[in-house]
């Protein structure tokens, strides 16, 4: 993890930009943040990634307060909260990806239709309650999906999704919205075949090891 505050500003516009680039937000949609010190770095509220600076990137201390020339994403909450209470996670992506979109819209908890949804962490990706943007309430049903989970949907709303890194946080991202898309297309189709416990607890011990040689800045 990287420990400089000015390479983790530089890295938090790039990775946004990068979240931009394969399709998970539009416009100034969506938000990052990542551990710094004793407290985290959070994307602005409604800028555009390719538009931020260093500078305008806004430092919150876990009591919720900021410092910066800038207002910190609506959503902080869940983003501090996110960090508070899983130590071993170090950055936060909300996305308002189409597929992941679409299945919140319906309230849909993802099955384990393909054995990939253990990226996730889990055998399932569930679906948060709805609850206001930017509220105490959503932050709370955003933690209670994400027990022992990276990434859940939430309701009516987008995608969460928490990793150890920036890196690592923007493939999660991509993997969960490439999942919502094979979900939605399948269910075009008809049902599709949901994996058995006993399997998705054999690929659950198999990503225990997975991609562990991967970098982690």
């Amino acid at each position: 993890m990287m420990s400089n505050e000015a390479e983790l500003r530089r890295a938090l516009i790039e990775t946004a930009i990068a979240a931009q680039r394969e399709g998970l937000n539009r416009g100034t949609s969506g938000n990052l943040s990542v551990r710094c010190g004793a407290g985290f770095l959070i994307t602005p509220s409604g800028m555009p990634a390719s538009e931020q600076t260093p500078e305008d990137i806004v430092f919150m201390d876990m009591d919720g307060n900021a410092s910066g020339r800038c207002k910190p994403s609506s959503e902080w909450r869940f983003h501090r909260d996110l960090l508070l209470a899983r130590p071993e996670l170090n950055a936060v992506l909300h996305a308002h990806s189409t597929f992941a979109t679409t299945l919140a819209c319906l309230g849909r908890d993802i099955p384990p239709f393909h054995y990939m949804i253990a990226a996730a962490g889990g055998k399932s990706i569930r679906c948060a309650p709805y609850a206001t943007f930017g509220s105490q309430e959503l932050s709370h049903h955003a933690l209670q999906a994400m027990t022992q989970r990276k990434a859940c949907l939430l309701a009516n709303h987008g995608m969460l999704a928490a990793e150890t890194s920036l890196k690592r946080v923007l493939a999660l991202a991509v993997e969960v919205e490439t999942l919502c898309e094979q979900y939605c297309r399948a269910l075009q189709i008809g049902d599709p075949v949901i994996l058995p416990d006993a399997e998705m607890e054999r690929v659950l011990e198999k990503f225990k090891h997975y991609g562990q040689h991967a970098s982690n800045t």
